[in-house]
């Protein structure tokens, strides 16, 4: 009995140290986009309020629209001085931010999305979001009847154009002869300018359109013209009920729960995350009725391999923009090699911008 009671006391005990060291969650988050656009910022903030109704996190807040560069050191300052235990960071540019803060506030665990840097109190996140563009290009390569696909994209770095290829390899899969051209705009944000790319690929014959962009505006360019388009980020037919194929897009809040979890538990450490669509973060926006059903269920089998590692969508052989190959068959890039893009392969047309 002696024993027993002794053994209750020290399970008591490590009970309540473990409880003692439970932490209430209280999380900011920095958007360079504002929450109503429809796409990437709109993601991220359906994340936080999925994040929000864990019982331990008494406190979220965001502050959207902000600049990268100088503006972004100075906010996320801010919110590490009002006392903010997890601050995420959801865009490239903010990176070299991030670092300089997370050096200086020690005991504030820094999450920034799709960077490659960390240090004692920063991780990186990011999804295999390439897996879902490959998917959509089958959609868009099945669709397509000029053969003539335009690809509306923000900025050249890797993402971007890792992403262009992923759509690229599946548009080629399933119809050999289209390509896809692409046209830069140099901004994450920018409704106006997205519309005016998209016009110009409509001109000269495109009829579907995807994109890299953080707004429907490519969409309602298709609408407009009576045209198919391949969403990006969010599930965007709300904006084109008409235009809407599918989309790739993020459920951010998988990963933000497990980040607020950990950091309640004390168990959270600055980690490398790169999730593919078998773990949810990732996915790919139900299919449009105007697709047809055997496009439908090849997109379904093929996805299915991807979470199952049963396929990669960047292996051999793969050719460059003038049909030499540059990697074989039986070959696929490294994780290291694919965040480092710097190429277009066959079937793009368009040079990738300075």
């Amino acid at each position: 009995m002696k024993k027993m009671i002794v053994g209750l006391l020290v399970l008591f005990s490590l009970a309540f140290a473990a409880s003692a060291y439970a932490k209430d969650v209280k999380a900011a988050f920095i958007y360079v986009g504002p929450v109503g656009d429809g796409g990437w910022t709109y993601a991220h903030d359906q994340g936080r309020i999925a994040m929000a109704e864990l019982p331990f996190v008494t406190k979220t807040t965001f502050i959207e629209s902000v600049p990268e560069g100088a503006d972004a050191t100075r906010v996320i300052t801010g919110l590490a001085n009002k006392g903010y235990n997890l601050i995420f960071t959801t865009s490239f540019g903010f990176m070299d931010s991030t670092v300089e803060v997370a050096n200086r506030f020690k005991d504030i665990a820094f999450e920034h999305c799709s960077g490659y840097k960390t240090t004692a109190n920063m991780g990186n996140y990011f999804g295999r979001f390439y897996q879902g563009k490959y998917l959509s290009g089958i959609v868009a390569g099945s669709m397509t009847k000029s053969d003539n696909i335009g690809y509306v994209a923000a900025y050249p770095i890797p993402e971007v154009i890792r992403g262009i290829n992923a759509f690229t390899i599946g548009v080629r899969e399933v119809n050999p002869k289209a390509t896809v051209k692409v046209v830069w705009t140099q901004t994450w944000f920018n409704p106006g300018l997205e519309k005016d790319a998209a016009d110009s690929l409509l001109d000269v014959g495109a009829d579907v359109l995807s994109m890299h962009q953080d707004t429907p505006a490519t969409l309602q360019a298709a609408e407009e013209r009576g045209k198919f388009a391949i969403g990006n980020d969010s599930d965007m037919r709300q904006f084109a009920p008409n235009a809407f194929l599918t989309a790739p897009i993020w459920d951010w809040g998988v990963l933000y729960k497990e980040f607020a979890t950990n950091v309640h538990n004390d168990t959270w450490t600055p980690e490398e995350i790169w999730a593919g669509m078998e773990t949810g973060v990732v996915k790919l926006a139900p299919l449009s009725d105007k697709v047809p059903a055997a496009v439908q269920t090849l997109v379904a089998e093929k996805q299915q391999a991807l979470m199952e590692h049963k396929m990669q969508v960047f292996a051999g052989p793969i050719k460059d923009q003038a049909g030499d190959v540059i990697l074989p068959t039986g070959k696929t890039y490294s994780d290291k090699e694919l965040l480092s893009m710097n190429f277009f392969v066959e079937g793009v047309q368009g040079s990738i911008a300075e």
